[in-house]
């Protein structure tokens, strides 16, 4: 089928492959802008953080706090009449009905820009012409933005393990999980089922946790996990997973020659883009090793009319990102074009126990860029657990250009790391030196005023 000749001639003005935060975003707000707009999606929309991703996690994470609460309360009076008893149906069951509340959101979100919503698999014929399920539509310009999958490693019996995808709906609740993994995912789900009562071994195939996080950080997080009783595995590698048929138990040899037993295995080993089966090379699109699409800094393809962000296109895998990455394009595509995005001071938080919050540069990372840095850090125990009875601690770290006196790297492992750092963030975007934190009154007595309190350096 040839491309139209002219814009009139198409059915849309835009075509978003993809219903997850980036695509409904484009979606909506080109729709909001007078352009006609049609969006296809094969499954629930909201993809990966609203359905399996961000929003059921940090629900998640709130049950497993709740562990916690429960074993700090006789330290503050409270006595509990009975011990405490986890249902997973019961959360589970409770977390279904909040995604299909917010997936009705996203629907009329869609539904009051204006946009045609098709339900099934799309796949790109040229650069102007998208296929969903036999049906051809016609469009000036189009948007990929499918996201990432997780992917299994490639051993044997790795069928038998799950990925993040499904976690959140194990038939059983595992009592004994392994979980295969440094990053994120792998961190945060290690601690959400070891705080909801399971048995946890953490494998990481190298010496530390979180690749790309400051040295200190991944340092202080592997030991307050450790404290939380997840049985962290440095240097180690899976070999091979086989079931017990009669008991459906697994059995994971590692390279070392020891097995560990375990109702399930979690694989947190990596994602790739959401790029296969959807004809984008066959229609001219350029992908990459990974096979994500590779876009100029306006996010567009190399089919002029093609664009993707998020995920797909793996600059930052991150919702806000992908977020913000969409308005560039509809701002270019429908608007004055004077929209960028800007990388620096990307604050993101891990939903671990303790949370990590940072924002900007790793120490590390600020020594190769700007030469000269000042260190000040700090190691403390919250007032919360001085009658709590718990030995969590929390850490601080602050990264210092010491020519300009800019912070440039802000860095927590402690309780609502999340909340404090986005807050900071706004700051080191404006450009915030030392000397301002230093002039900032703190609110006390509270874990954020740290950074506004640490004076003297640690290291020079």
């Amino acid at each position: 089928m040839p491309s139209p000749a002219s814009p009139s001639s198409f059915d849309f003005d835009l075509f978003v492959i993809g219903g997850g935060s980036g695509g409904v975003r484009a979606a909506r707000m080109a729709g909001q802008r007078g352009a006609r707009v049609a969006l296809a999606e094969c499954a629930a929309l909201g993809g990966t953080c609203v359905n399996v991703g961000c929003i059921p996690k940090k629900l998640y994470s709130y049950a497993a706090g709740y562990a916690e609460a429960f074993e700090e309360a006789p330290g503050y009076g409270w006595t509990l009449p009975e011990a405490p008893r986890f249902d997973w149906r019961v959360l589970k069951a409770n977390r279904a009905k909040e995604i299909a509340r917010l997936n009705r959101v996203y629907q009329g979100l869609l539904d009051g820009a204006g946009v045609t919503l098709l339900q099934g698999w799309a796949q790109l014929v040229d650069g102007h012409t998208v296929e969903v399920d036999g049906r051809r539509h016609t469009a000036k310009h189009i948007l990929v933005a499918t996201g990432g999958m997780p992917v299994l490693p490639d051993l044997p019996g790795a069928e038998l393990g799950v990925v993040s995808d499904a976690v959140f709906d194990l038939p059983a609740f595992p009592q004994r999980l392994v979980v295969v993994g440094a990053g994120y995912i792998a961190c945060e789900f290690a601690s959400i089922f070891r705080g909801l009562g399971a048995q946890v071994t953490q494998l990481v195939r190298r010496a530390h946790l979180l690749d790309a996080f400051d040295e200190d950080v991944r340092e202080f997080l592997a030991r307050e996990m450790g404290k939380a009783g997840i049985d962290l595995r440095m240097n180690t590698q899976a070999e091979t997973i086989t079931r017990d048929e009669a008991t459906g138990r697994l059995s994971v040899s590692l390279a070392r020659g020891q097995v560990l037993e375990a109702d399930t295995v979690l694989f947190a080993t990596g994602r790739r883009p959401n790029t296969e089966g959807m004809g984008l090379e066959a229609a001219g699109v350029k992908l990459d090793a990974r096979g994500a699409v590779v876009v100029d800094g306006e996010y567009r393809s190399s089919l002029l009319s093609v664009f993707a962000v998020g995920d797909v296109c793996t600059r930052l895998q991150l919702t806000p990102v992908a977020l913000a990455e969409a308005m560039v394009v509809v701002d270019r595509l429908f608007g004055d074009a004077r929209r960028r995005m800007d990388y620096d001071y990307v604050p993101t938080a891990v939903f671990t126990h303790p949370n990590v919050g940072t924002c900007g540069y790793t120490e590390a990372a600020a020594r190769a860029k700007f030469g000269e840095v000042r260190i000040f850090a700090t190691d403390f125990k919250p007032l919360r657990h001085t009658l709590s009875g718990r030995e969590e601690r929390t850490f601080m770290k602050l990264v210092v250009d010491a020519k300009s006196d800019r912070v440039v790297g802000l860095h927590m492992v402690g309780p609502e790391a999340g909340e404090i750092v986005q807050g900071f963030a706004v700051a080191m975007r404006a450009g915030a030196t030392k000397a301002q934190f230093d002039s900032t009154i703190g609110i006390h007595p509270t874990a954020a005023e740290e950074f506004v309190t640490m004076r003297e350096p640690t290291v020079g």
